[in-house]
């Protein structure tokens, strides 16, 4: 059921969210000081490609407070925007009673895309 979910939201717009996600981190990474903020674009772009059967998980916390700093610019630099973009397709698919799976995927990825340092994808 996981491939079938995975197929089915690939074909209606995962793979263009994976594509912006992938757009988005080359364009991080061209500078040296967004490489950190263009590796979590690819995360979020891989779990946005394939994301049934994948979890999050919290990483083990690490001394001092460096991912709460770079989870706060990631917010106010463009985690907003994903995310409003995520509830907004959320909220569309959800409208259907066959979307609402994808639906619910969006609002998980938009919890994501708000705080995506210090998390990992499995």
């Amino acid at each position: 059921m996981k491939f079938l979910g995975n197929i089915i939201w690939v074909v209606f717009g995962g793979l263009g969210i994976a594509l912006e996600y992938l757009v988005g981190a080359v364009g991080l990474m061209i500078t040296i000081i967004g490489i950190p903020f263009g590796l979590q674009c690819l995360k979020l772009g891989l779990l946005a490609l394939w994301p049934f059967g994948s979890r999050v998980r919290e990483k083990q916390p690490q001394h001092g407070c460096l991912n709460l700093f770079m989870n706060v610019l990631w917010f106010i630099i463009g985690g907003i925007w994903i995310w409003l973009s995520h509830m907004f397709f959320g909220i569309i698919f959800c409208i259907t009673i066959i979307g609402i799976p994808f639906g619910k995927m969006h609002f998980r990825l938009a919890r994501l895309a708000l705080s995506p340092f210090g998390k990992e994808v499995i």
